[in-house]
């Protein structure tokens, strides 16, 4: 029994394949770069959306907060209340792990494709 898989559109190709066409490649590597940025994005807004309406800051105060904790920095503004706080501490815990998932998103084209040319570089030195 001979199944194909079928594939979907965020899948790789598999090490028996060819390589990917260098403009397929382009597209693959350009939608995760998408893809990462959407996840910055609403994560930030997460964040800005926190801030405005845990701890009063205006809309301009809670982009800074929020970019800085995103960005790694920390915040900026004082924190008055508790649930400020939480959110804040929440919000960097999970700020550092969607910057771990955003740059494997965003790396992984490339990385495959660099560990998919030197399996077929090693298969043809057999």
């Amino acid at each position: 029994m001979n199944k194909k898989v079928k594939k979907n559109q965020f899948s790789f190709e598999h090490k028996n394949e060819a390589l990917l066409p260098l403009r397929l490649f382009y597209r693959r590597t350009a939608k995760h770069l998408l893809i990462g940025f959407a996840i910055i994005f609403l994560s930030l807004m997460l964040g800005v959306i926190g801030y405005h309406f845990l701890e009063e800051f205006n809309w301009t105060d809670s982009l800074l907060n929020a970019s800085m904790i995103l960005g790694g920095m920390g915040p900026v503004g004082e924190l008055k209340t508790d649930s400020g706080k939480i959110f804040a501490s929440m919000y960097a815990l999970f700020s550092g792990i969607v910057f771990l998932i955003t740059v494997g998103i965003i790396i992984a084209p490339t990385v495959h494709r660099f560990l998919h040319k030197l399996h077929i570089d090693e298969k043809s030195k057999e």
